[in-house]
């Protein structure tokens, strides 16, 4: 996991894992009183969960422009060095492919924990 963290690049790779840090703290801080019965407003809480999939969304971004650069960066060594094998190009675009899917398993997540808390909160609500 250490060798695809700085393969992709670590600024874009540690800012994604920032975001993810920051959805599951986001979600634990506001969802765990509602799991556990301490939150009395769930109508507040409901109006909460779109967050969770607003930051997931943000990860998912983020891993596509980490993507976009290094593929602004693989073309430009391809244009500076001309004729370059297969293998070797193929090898960059593979490298470029990493923060991409790390945003989108970043907000996979966020649906995960979208769709959980809104079977708890709205099953709560209904018992009301």
């Amino acid at each position: 996991m250490k060798h695809f963290f700085y393969s992709g690049g670590p600024l874009i790779m540690g800012t994604i894992t920032v975001i993810l840090i920051v959805m599951i703290a986001w979600a634990i801080y506001h969802f765990l009183p509602v799991l556990i019965n301490k939150e009395t407003d769930l109508a507040k809480a409901v109006s909460r969960l779109k967050y969770i999939k607003t930051i997931g969304t943000f990860g998912m971004v983020s891993g596509i422009l980490g993507q976009l650069i290094g593929l602004y960066q693989a073309f430009d060594f391809l244009e500076a060095h001309g004729d370059i094998s297969q293998s070797i190009i193929s090898g960059g675009l593979k490298v470029s492919l990493i923060p991409s899917i790390y945003g989108l398993l970043i907000f996979l997540l966020s649906l995960i924990f979208w769709i959980v808390f809104d079977y708890h909160v709205v099953k709560k609500l209904e018992k009301k």
